[in-house]
């Protein structure tokens, strides 16, 4: 009988959405990663330059663009989710103006450091890191919250979206790397 694509020659078990953890080591719900119903793996953009030349048309790779990420929050009434990100909003340097002298704006230093370093780790069946997403500058570019409703029975949710400058992959475990091993236990930064 032959074996299946994830059997041949070892035991292979594929990733699984559901096994992630994610942290903001900036907000005070950090110690909560559980509260981070969802999120985006980091993804790139690479744009492109094209050349004519007579009949024909040329491509070239032009810069990497990291996209946004979506993370989708259950708010608890303690810790309040709500309440710590319009903290972290306002520690970005946004306040409700009380006069003409209130000059403060947002800055990007601010910005990252009221949310701290985001990660996303995806891990396996037994919970050992499988791989590592570190987002590089992050900071909160929107906040939205779940509506009311009578009717519903929902959770109440908040989804941010953030920009970051770039991410980092750290690959844990035994796995290979462009023809490189990697021992069991040991980690590595790949991209």
């Amino acid at each position: 009988m032959g074996e299946t694509f994830w059997t041949q020659g070892q035991q292979m078990d594929p990733k699984r959405q559901y096994r992630f953890v994610a942290s903001f080591t900036g907000l005070s719900t950090s110690g909560c990663s559980f509260f981070v119903k969802s999120v985006d793996k980091p993804s790139l953009s690479i744009s492109e330059a094209s050349h004519n030349y007579l009949n024909h048309t040329f491509y070239y790779p032009g810069r990497v663009s990291w996209n946004t990420i979506s993370v989708t929050l259950v708010d608890p009434v303690q810790p309040d989710a709500t309440a710590t990100l319009m903290q972290a909003i306002r520690l970005a340097g946004y306040d409700i103006p009380d006069s003409a002298n209130d000059l403060g704006t947002l800055s990007k230093s601010k910005s990252i450091t009221s949310i701290g370093t985001i990660t996303i780790k995806q891990v396996d069946a037994d919970g050992a890191e499988l791989e590592e997403w570190t987002l590089n500058n992050p900071w909160i570019k929107s906040v939205t919250l779940s509506g009311l409703d009578y009717s519903g029975d929902s959770l109440s949710e908040a989804t941010l979206e953030i920009r970051y400058d770039w991410a980092t992959l750290t690959k844990h475990g035994e796995t290979t790397n462009s023809g490189g091993s990697l021992a069991a236990g040991n980690s590595d930064p790949i991209f």
